[in-house]
């Protein structure tokens, strides 16, 4: 990011009527200022952090970090918490210190984490003593065993505790281009060690203003903040709610059943966060029984992303619940909320489309072949723009990363129209190829969603010595429904899909499986499916 691009962040926040800092250590401030007894964040245990709340919590917390854990500008804090009150202040606490704070997904066992606090250089691990009947102290303190200079914080509720006093000076704000790495983000490496990506304040928070005015969010909303608050957008609402006023709802866990009516009863306005928690919504209204009151009355929205969403799952949540239907988003790790949709677009291009790119972004896409493509012609996304990180932590991974002019290489499928929204087909590695020709999983699990029967798809390939790939459908069927292969050939038949793209392979399977984000974990079923782990439960060519 540069000065100019800083500049217009700014301005654009002041256009809403928006606070705007250029550190995260000062957003906090200036909010605590402007509307200091708004509430914050709001648990589903009933506690509360109003803003200036928030940022006494975080003085004094920076203070005990400081003091008892010589946590200081530039230290490396590796830190792995439930969505919590704490776990908000110790992301401001760290921010008050200059820290570089590296916040890691629940799910991260001893593998990754001591892949990450190595790499990361960290000299401190902030973990739970045991959450979800996974010991994280025995965790951390065996890792720290193997790694001098690696201490190990435990944290239940209650962080380090200081007199602000004692803290040092504030750091003053750097230009743009200088600013200092103050966060490390690693993606979810399913198949290989993760891969650090390295933020400042002014990029995580170049992507959550765009979010914020693509939702246009008031200080009167309330927002479901219900994924894990370590993920980058986890991060980037609390940025959002620091810009606008508005209010988190946040749960330690999701429940299908327990956090839609948490949301329910505290009025939620914006009802997110990604495909999973969206079909759960539309499942608990669907509980109520038809004719019933909307289980959201106040919705407005249901912001997403992390995670391709069904077109009509779009339509179903506006007819049966209500607000203008799925505001989603697109973007990587490496690269947040990229592309957007808005309060304002149509339904088509709510339910088809990731929207157009945010202010800044510049996007291209190049087909396989390595050319440039026109409008609505299919290749891989690639991007430039102000939250998009220079290079990775391993600088060896950025050759493969960046092509040669500069641009990130997102490894994802999509196609812009010619009214410049974009729409994601599939990745570069989940094109199925069957006889040579490209089949889009994505194309196929959109259709397949849309069947009655269907709870929830995934559309994998799979190794097969005739054809090189086919095409495997795993799908979770709707309580009480049924389904078999020649049942989905003849519905997709019906939908007009091209034959050679009709899966050949139908597995049942009680959940699809999906990460904290929400994104299916191919891989896994890959793995499961594959054919030397089990035969083809119904086969046949269609």
């Amino acid at each position: 990011m540069n000065d100019a691009e800083q500049a217009q962040m700014e301005e654009r926040a002041q256009a809403r009527g928006w606070v705007f800092a250029p550190t995260l250590w000062g957003l906090i401030e200036a909010r605590a200022q402007a509307t200091p007894d708004a509430v914050l964040a709001h648990e589903d245990t009933g506690r509360e952090l109003t803003f200036a709340g928030y940022r006494d919590a975080c003085l004094r917390a920076a203070a005990g970090l400081y003091v008892e854990c010589g946590v200081t500008d530039g230290t490396s804090v590796s830190w792995e918490l439930p969505t919590w009150n704490e776990s908000l202040v110790l992301v401001g606490a760290l921010a008050r210190l200059g820290a570089r704070q590296n916040p890691l997904i629940p799910i991260y066992r001893n593998r990754e984490v001591g892949f990450i606090t190595t790499q990361s250089e960290a000299s401190l691990l902030i973990v739970p003593t045991v959450y979800r009947g996974f010991d994280f102290e025995a965790m951390g303190n065996e890792i720290a065993a193997d790694r001098p200079g690696l201490s190990v914080l435990v944290v239940d509720r209650a962080l380090p505790d200081g007199d602000p006093a004692v803290l040092p000076p504030v750091l003053p704000a750097t230009s743009s281009a200088d600013a200092p790495v103050t966060w490390l983000f690693y993606t979810s490496g399913t198949t290989a060690d993760p891969k650090g990506a390295p933020h400042t304040d002014l990029t995580v928070m170049a992507s959550a203003l765009a979010m914020s005015e693509c939702l246009d969010i008031r200080s009167d909303d309330v927002s479901a903040l219900v994924f894990p608050f370590t993920h980058i957008g986890g991060i980037g609402w609390l940025i959002s709610a620091l810009f606008t006023g508005c209010t988190l709802l946040i749960t330690e866990a999701f429940s299908p059943t327990d956090t839609p009516a948490f949301l329910a009863d505290n009025q939620v306005t914006l009802a997110g966060s990604g495909t999973p928690f969206h079909m759960a919504y539309l499942a608990a209204q669907q509980a109520r029984g038809e004719g019933a009151d909307p289980i959201f009355p106040h919705v407005r929205s249901y912001p997403g992303g992390g995670a391709p969403k069904p077109p009509q799952l779009h339509h179903d949540l506006k007819r049966e619940i209500g607000g203008v239907g799925i505001i989603s988003g697109y973007g990587l790790t490496e690269a947040p909320i990229v592309v957007m949709a808005s309060m304002g677009d149509s339904d088509q291009k709510l339910a088809d489309t990731e929207g157009r790119p945010t202010p800044g972004v510049e996007l291209i896409v190049v087909a396989l072949d390595g050319t440039r493509a026109g409008r609505g012609v299919e290749g891989e996304i690639r991007l430039k723009g102000p939250q998009i990180i220079k290079g990775y932590l391993d600088p060896a991974l950025d050759a493969e990363a960046f092509d040669a002019d500069g641009y990130f290489r997102s490894g994802d499928l999509g196609i812009v129209d010619t009214e410049g929204y974009v729409t994601i087909t599939g990745r570069l590695k989940d094109v199925i190829i069957r006889h040579g020709e490209n089949i889009s999983a994505k194309e196929v699990e959109d259709l397949l969603y849309a069947h009655p029967a269907v709870a929830d798809v995934a559309v994998i390939g799979l190794p097969d010595p005739k054809t090189g790939e086919r095409a495997c459908a795993v799908v979770a069927l709707a309580e009480g429904a049924s389904l078999d292969q020649a049942d989905m050939v003849a519905y997709l038949k019906g939908e007009g899909l091209r034959v050679n793209a009709i899966p050949e392979q139908l597995e049942l399977v009680d959940i699809v499986p999906r990460n904290p984000a929400g994104k299916i974990l191919k891989h896994t079923l890959r793995d499961r499916f594959a054919p030397h782990k089990a035969a083809p439960s119904t086969g046949g060519n269609p």
